[in-house]
């Protein structure tokens, strides 16, 4: 797909701060709110594609058998957090089973991480999705806009969601061109909290998130951020606090920061 008018190729530290922040000035409000989603990857080829059809291809009906079996198995405090199906999807993407959602942040910086934290992909460049959430919330259909409006708010919750749409069969059974939606998960642990996250969904699993950036080149940016500059990018980012010991609490993150951290160059 081409996405050469929406690229914008980093020069320096300074640039990439001022671009993600780019058209974040709210001037109904007096203050900096971004209407923007970021998602961060070490290859700037890398698709918007979801786990589940990175891996299912096109068998859409594994999907139905992958959340039975992970409602099943899956052994948790909270029972409510499988109660419906869209808290399991949440539950089961956060846990690395492929999904029909996309992760993405709130944090610029929390995307330049996901940017940089791959050593072995300092081979190449990277990039940061910046899109707008909020124009993105506003294409869908009335029902949605109707939710959003309701609550006053620009992004969808889970609890929104599970009024609107019981399950994942009657999103799918909507009537219309494919749309995609926005919505913030409930805080489930640390981990989801610290990443400042929100997840992205289609309505046609046939569909990937760039075909639905092409049909809208003024929703969306790609910044790239090129290999030479991102150990720059990296070492800043550590010393700003934002790693993988903050963004994955626990011994596991430690670890994975310390590896990083110290590798020789």
């Amino acid at each position: 797909m081409q996405h050469a008018k929406n690229e914008i190729i980093i020069k320096s530290w300074p640039h990439l701060c001022d671009e993600v922040y780019h058209n974040s000035w709210q001037p109904e409000l007096g203050r900096y709110r971004t209407n923007f989603a970021f998602r961060g990857l070490s290859d700037k080829n890398y698709e918007l594609r979801t786990g589940l059809r990175r891996n299912c291809a096109n068998h859409k009906e594994l999907e139905y058998h992958i959340l039975r079996n992970f409602r099943k198995y899956s052994r948790t405090s909270e029972p409510g957090l499988t109660k419906t199906q869209w808290r399991l999807l949440v539950l089961a993407q956060h846990h690395g089973l492929p999904t029909r959602l996309l992760d993405w942040t709130y944090s610029p910086f929390v995307a330049m991480h996901f940017a940089t934290a791959i050593t072995d992909k300092f081979d190449r460049d990277g990039i940061i999705w910046k899109v707008d959430f909020v124009k993105i919330n506003r294409s869908a259909p009335k029902i949605f806009l109707n939710a959003l409006k309701k609550e006053q708010c620009n992004a969808f919750t889970v609890e929104i969601l599970e009024e609107l749409i019981p399950d994942l069969k009657a999103f799918d059974e909507l009537i219309g061109d494919p749309f995609a939606i926005f919505f913030e998960p409930p805080s489930i642990d640390e981990r989801i909290v610290n990443q400042y996250a929100l997840f992205s969904v289609i309505s046609d699993y046939s569909v990937d998130f760039e075909e639905i950036l092409e049909r809208n080149p003024d929703f969306y940016r790609r910044i790239i951020i090129p290999k030479e500059l991102k150990w720059e990018i990296r070492d800043k980012l550590d010393q700003a606090n934002i790693n993988e010991r903050i963004l994955f609490p626990g011994l596991d993150g430690l670890a994975s920061w310390l590896k990083r951290h110290y590798l020789p160059r």
